[in-house]
């Protein structure tokens, strides 16, 4: 059976029910489908229920840190609390039926299933074929990656899904990458009693970031009692009731559990773009500044080549809703992408990196102030570790990158990704009024230091 419709939406994760759900209320035949929960990864299994646990391990760390500066305090740390909040708060039991029908409200039809394209505007699922008049968008989300680690994929390992469904923790714990999802949970879990080793197969931690703000969390993780393993890949896994890692040192590493976290990736065979032009095999979909992927074909989220973030779905949906309703459309801007790892200190940064800065030939002018020697910094005292680096463009003096790592680096990263957009002079932004005592006010003390 073939039914015609003006849009077909394949997955409806951030991205796709962003997509789906405006066109829908525009007045478009759209058909969302999605084989498993509407809302996708980031409200189920990571953004949201990662940062509740964070949130209670954040706590427990500031009770700590209340003796000699504010009296004495305990805390006694149960994780039953966190489980029932992501359970109850978070995923309404991992049921989507809220997010169904917040769809189907706007006008939206929704299919329970996995959508392939069979051909140019065409989509199947099970044993109905759908056409699309205006088109058809791509927002299939990604897997977590499983290294090709000799013995990992036949044993019980974790992932984001296993962690964050979990009633109880393990007493130890084996964590398999050191990025962003990797270092959160470990210094989460960390704080509820678990002894956690992270490993690392690159030279340092958070690879994507600056290297002072590696050397930095390595520092404040280990201090914390997260056993750091830098620059020795897995080499293999075993299980017999428990985790046995040998790593390429011959070190042996033995947990309870095993969390791998080494990265996400798109499927695109499943997704059938072979019938339309696209390469199966490909990391992730090629798009234009609109989102197009091909003609009457759009992309968006983790399966195109500048996905990973929700925030970035949400972004790239309005383009693509945008563009199908012929709204004045805009391109896609990618210089002032802004991402956080909501460890303590959080770490934010935008733009380039000194490297990328440098090797995309840009002669550069660096300045790095380290938080705890701002003055809110020395006020903040127990838990300030950070720093705040910008990346200059020399000739044209503006800011092409910047790092902002403290308690509230998420936070004041907003300031700087506004002025990465704007290509805001340097010399505005040194005249500018920063408040004080704040964190913010350390990117004052940066720019005296360029």
């Amino acid at each position: 059976m073939t039914k015609e419709v003006d849009v077909v939406v394949v997955g409806l994760g951030v991205g796709g029910e962003e997509v789906a759900g405006r066109l829908a209320e525009a007045g478009l035949e759209v058909v969302g489908i999605e084989a498993e929960l509407v809302g996708g990864e980031c409200p189920y299994w990571a953004c949201v229920p990662s940062k509740m646990a964070i949130r209670a391990a954040n706590l427990l760390a500031e009770t700590a840190r209340v003796d000699g500066i504010a009296g004495r305090a305990h805390a006694i740390p149960d994780w039953t609390l966190v489980a029932e909040r992501i359970r109850v708060e978070a995923t309404d039991n991992w049921n989507d039926q809220a997010a169904v029908e917040r769809f189907t409200s706007k006008g939206g039809h929704f299919v329970r299933g996995r959508g392939r394209l069979v051909g140019p505007g065409l989509v199947s699922v099970d044993e109905q074929t759908y056409r699309a008049r205006v088109g058809v968008v791509l927002a299939a989300g990604s897997t977590a990656v499983v290294p090709p680690v000799e013995g990992l994929v036949d044993t019980p390992y974790w992932t984001n899904r296993q962690l964050f469904s979990a009633k109880e923790l393990p007493d130890s714990l084996l964590v398999l990458g050191g990025g962003s999802i990797g270092l959160e949970t470990a210094q989460a879990l960390n704080r509820f009693g678990v002894e956690v080793h992270v490993v690392e197969a690159a030279e340092r931690l958070l690879t994507a970031e600056e290297p002072e703000t590696s050397a930095l969390m390595r520092e404040v993780l280990s201090g914390d009692g997260v056993t750091i393993h830098c620059g020795v890949p897995a080499v293999a896994v075993e299980h017999d009731g428990r985790f046995t890692m040998t790593l390429s040192n011959g070190h042996r590493l033995v947990a309870d559990e095993l969390l791998v976290s080494a990265g996400r990736r798109t499927q695109l065979r499943a997704l059938g773009v072979e019938t339309v032009g696209l390469d199966p095999e490909a990391s992730a979909i090629a798009t234009d500044e609109r989102l197009r992927a091909g003609q009457g074909l759009w992309a968006v989220g983790d399966v195109t080549e500048h996905g990973g973030f929700t925030h970035m779905a949400m972004y790239q949906a309005d383009v693509i809703v945008r563009d199908i309703l012929d709204l004045g459309g805009r391109a896609a801007d990618y210089r002032a992408v802004p991402r956080v790892t909501f460890t303590d200190p959080e770490v934010g940064s935008v733009g380039m990196t000194e490297a990328q800065a440098r090797e995309a030939g840009i002669r550069v002018d660096v300045a790095v102030v380290d938080l705890p020697m701002t003055s809110r910094g020395r006020i903040h005292k127990a838990g300030n570790a950070g720093l705040i680096k910008l990346v200059v463009d020399a000739d044209r003096q503006i800011l092409v990158g910047a790092t902002s790592v403290g308690p509230t680096g998420g936070e004041v990263l907003s300031a700087l990704t506004l002025a990465v957009k704007t290509e805001t002079p340097v010399a505005t932004l040194r005249d500018t009024m920063y408040a004080y005592p704040t964190f913010h006010r350390g990117i004052l003390d940066a720019l005296n230091k360029l």
